[in-house]
């Protein structure tokens, strides 16, 4: 500890501490407090770990806390909130009148859900004194919710995924027994029992996002019988949770549907260690019970399908191909069929996700080609051709959604598109990318079918966009029609994104610059936030990358130094020295 020097104040946003796991305790008004100094112990005392915000209820005059909701929202600030000087107030007969200003990132609404930002925040605060003159000062006019500093955000919150099932006209349909799971990222308060919170929130459906695309097993208006009581597992790793009557009919395939959610739902809660789930009725009696094990043939989860190989295209143009685990050290090899005997040169390519099939673009860019990853696999001209004049405006590389179907976007700036391929065959079909504004320059499906990654073009600088793939349509003899819907941008802190890829259930790579920067990768949610500490190590001059949805997948990349890949926990290792268009299966 340091014996000499000055004490400097540190403003509770600017706090270097958003992982810490210290607790922060907010402290009740001081008597006597000035007017300002009840505006800045408010909102330091937002900022608490103090489930209820009863201390920060403290600051404001009975009737504003009833009135109160901090649930309806919290507003992120890049700063924190600024607060004007005393002798700047407004005052009136009444009181005084406090501004808040900053610059505003995100929000998170009712639901939990995070929406970045970009503009002006701007409120105000009126206090008067309790009592008459003399009397303490107390807030009786405040913002909605609560507003904060992004790192005191970074340090309260943190991200999990909730699951929903894909509707079968949107997303993976029924394969076997199973369906196909969609994560639905929130914010909770991390140290404010983040199980329950969670649970909660799974309970009360999709956020409205996802909600036209993803439904939930869970009957409407089922909740916990007792919300006020803590979930927590039993020392064997087994969590009870009853519920209201509105599940008391439950028959047991839903009711193992309900307990898979919650199962996969609890897995992003890393420290919960739940293996088993019970569901109980209204009066205590057992609706059903789901391990761990069982809920993967339940539901297809991201985890389930581990990725064999890795594929890219080699110095002959072929598409080739190297185990997936991390640490092999084995040659990549051309795939199977005529894709990977070199007669067609590519330029990049996509492999399906059952790894049976694989999309390739000619290296002159205009044709698109689809053939099977088997020793007879033929090799057939797809129904499109880019007639752009230069080759960096035709045919993007390729991607292949959880349904079997297949996208890909022509880039020509006279006539831009995004197309899809139903099975990958057919003729194309347009989609109606018209809420977007630019040309698309890359693709890439998640495996829920349910979203799609694109890097848009506009006025030379790209971004990031994650758009909701609706379908309608598309019975005997009916056209389908495909239309992406309500994009919003993923990566709004960086001014140019070079490369993208799904990282996992709602978490993508990207490699892009910030303002003045220089290019850095790190991972981020499809949502727009960034979290905390993922920065990836530095390589020079990406040009692509790829990422499994499987988080403990190596990354892959296309770099100044060839096909190199990040084993986790190590650093970049090169493959090949010659080498481009790396993927994943999808």
């Amino acid at each position: 500890m340091p014996d000499s020097g000055n004490l400097k104040s540190v403003d509770a946003s600017q706090r270097p501490d958003s992982q810490s796991q210290v607790r922060v305790y907010a402290m009740p008004p001081r008597e006597g407090a000035r007017a300002v100094e009840i505006v800045q112990g408010f909102l330091e005392a937002l900022t608490s770990d103090d489930p209820k915000f009863a201390m920060a209820r403290k600051y404001l005059t009975e009737e504003a806390s009833r009135n109160w909701r901090p649930e309806r929202s919290t507003t992120v600030l890049a700063d924190g909130p600024n607060t004007g000087a005393a002798g700047n107030a407004d005052n009136d007969s009444d009181g005084r009148t406090f501004s808040l200003t900053g610059r505003e990132v995100a929000t998170v609404d009712e639901q939990h859900a995070y929406r970045p930002q970009k503009r002006q925040y701007e409120q105000t605060v009126h206090l008067s004194q309790q009592g008459g003159p003399g009397g303490p000062w107390r807030i009786d006019r405040l913002p909605p919710g609560v507003v904060l500093g992004e790192s005191d955000f970074q340090r309260i919150y943190r991200s999990v995924n909730k699951y929903y099932y894909a509707t079968p006209a949107s997303g993976m349909g029924v394969s076997g027994q199973q369906r196909g799971l969609v994560a639905d990222p929130i914010y909770i308060r991390q140290r404010i029992d983040p199980m329950t919170e969670t649970v909660k929130s799974l309970l009360e459906g999709p956020t409205n996002w996802l909600d036209q695309v993803a439904d939930s097993s869970f009957r409407s208006g089922t909740r916990l019988k007792d919300p006020e009581k803590p979930l927590t597992p039993d020392d064997q790793n087994k969590l009870t949770v009853q519920l209201n009557s509105r599940a008391d009919r439950t028959g047991q395939r839903r009711c193992s549907e309900m307990a898979a959610q919650l199962l996969f739902t609890l897995q992003d809660l890393t420290s919960s260690g739940v293996e088993e789930v019970q569901l109980q009725r209204s009066n205590g009696s057992m609706l059903c019970v789901l391990s761990e094990e069982r809920a993967e043939s339940i539901a297809a989860h991201r985890t389930a399908d581990r990725p064999d190989f890795q594929y890219f295209i080699d110095d002959k143009k072929r598409l080739v191909r190297m185990p997936a685990a991390a640490g092999s050290s084995a040659e990549p090899e051309p795939v199977l069929g005529v894709i990977g005997s070199g007669e067609q040169p590519l330029r990049s390519a996509a492999v399906s996700r059952d790894e049976k099939r694989a999309a390739g673009v000619s290296y002159d860019g205009r044709s698109l080609y689809v053939g099977s990853l088997d020793a007879n696999g033929e090799l057939h001209k797809a129904d499109v051709r880019s007639k752009a004049k230069l080759e960096e405006h035709r045919l993007s590389t390729p991607s292949w959604d959880g349904r079997g179907d297949l996208w890909v976007a022509d880039r020509d700036p006279k006539r831009p598109r995004l197309l899809w391929f139903d099975q990958g065959a057919g003729e194309p079909h347009q989609v109606d990318v018209s809420g977007l504004d630019g040309t698309i320059e890359a693709v890439r499906v998640s495996a829920d079918g349910v979203r799609i990654a694109l890097l848009v073009k506009k006025d030379g600088k790209t971004s990031l966009w994650i758009g909701r793939v609706e379908r309608a349509g598309g019975g005997e003899g009916e056209k389908p029609e495909i239309s992406v819907l309500e994009p919003t941008q993923a990566a709004p802190q960086m001014e140019e994104v070079t490369a993208m890829s799904w990282a996992g259930g709602s978490r993508l790579v990207v490699v892009g610059r910030e303002s003045g920067g220089v290019q850095q990768m790190r991972y981020v949610q499809c949502d727009g936030s960034v979290l905390a500490g993922t920065a990836l190590p530095g390589l020079t001059g990406v040009k692509e990358i790829a990422a499994s949805e499987d988080e403990r997948q190596p990354l892959v990349a296309h770099s100044d130094d060839g096909i190199v890949r990040l084993p986790t926990g190590a650093q970049w290792q090169t493959v090949v020295k010659e080498g481009a268009a790396p993927v994943y299966p999808g």
